[in-house]
């Protein structure tokens, strides 16, 4: 079985509704297996014009215009949504799509932009990731007709009718984070996938070794989790085509290859099959260019047939 790939944006960095529903459609067109989107609200580095879109308002959008593809986030902050609201909106958005949505969550960490809208950034949120887990899984898993209740340290429900169910009995929640011991056990209890967010290469293997000791720890075999991995992605069908979109994202094409998928197309196909041997079973491609249609284009069709 050949590696996954999945189309990853960020929208924050400049992105109208229209420009996601663009590549969002040539995702699926391509044969992609899903479109992914950051949740955040304020850029990195840039004015982010025309401003901010809403992570799951814009997956709604998608799921009523797409067909096939599967949608998600990587990954959702703890601190944007209260998991009650957010276990609705998931919900909803994957009986829009017809079953096709998947939930990335974590603790958020960019500080300026909490500043910025006025959301809480408290210093300690492992204890809040940890918890909105239980709870958004927990309302999920109620049967209808029962009720749910929580009480914890950050969040307590009573009694919750724990609706709406969402389309897919089970959607597929993604765990990711650095952490050498909780971050793998939350993992092992709650997730469906583990995600290594641009990693240094070399650690990749390393750390796929940790989580499966944390499944092993928690009774789950190492092939009841996927592993992934997102990484910027810039390939060109020659070396001057690629420094072109190094150019056009701001980034040096020497260190796009050190930590990227990137180069020609001969390099990417090599590095993803690196990972591949690595233990990666699906990679994000973090795509910065969302008016650069051609460069999917050029990965579906050159790129990808070279995985087997």
């Amino acid at each position: 079985m050949s590696l996954d790939l999945r189309i990853f944006t960020e929208p924050q960095q400049g992105a109208s509704y229209d420009d996601q529903l663009a590549v969002a459609k040539a995702t699926e067109e391509l044969g992609f297996s899903a479109f992914f989107r950051s949740d955040h609200y304020l850029a990195m580095g840039s004015d982010g014009l025309p401003g901010p879109t809403d992570a799951w308002t814009t997956l709604a959008g998608l799921a009523r215009e797409t067909t096939t593809v599967r949608l998600g986030t990587l990954v959702s902050s703890a601190t944007f949504r209260h998991p009650g609201v957010l276990a609705i909106q998931v919900a909803q958005v994957d009986q829009m799509s017809g079953g096709r949505v998947e939930l990335g969550l974590g603790t958020g960490w960019f500080a300026a932009e909490h500043a910025a809208y006025g959301i809480p950034f408290p210093d300690k949120r492992f204890g809040m990731l940890e918890e909105q887990l239980a709870v958004v899984t927990g309302l999920w898993n109620t049967p209808e007709g029962e009720t749910f209740s929580h009480a914890g340290e950050h969040y307590t429900l009573t009694d919750s009718p724990a609706l709406p169910k969402p389309a897919q009995a089970r959607v597929p929640v993604i765990v990711g984070g650095g952490g050498p011991r909780r971050t793998p056990a939350l993992a092992a209890r709650f997730a469906d996938e583990y995600n290594q967010a641009f990693p240094e290469i070399d650690t990749i293997g390393p750390r796929i070794k940790v989580i499966e000791q944390a499944l092993s720890d928690a009774g789950r075999s190492a092939d009841s989790l996927v592993q992934s991995a997102a990484l910027v992605v810039a390939v060109g069908k020659d070396e001057a085509e690629f420094a072109k979109r190094a150019a056009a994202i701001g980034r040096e094409p020497a260190e796009l290859r050190e930590h990227g998928i990137a180069g020609t197309v001969g390099e990417a196909a090599d590095r993803l099959r690196g990972l591949e041997k690595a233990g990666v079973t699906r990679v994000y491609l973090q795509v910065l260019d969302l008016h650069d249609l051609d460069h999917l284009d050029l990965v579906a069709r050159e790129v990808r047939p070279q995985l087997g």
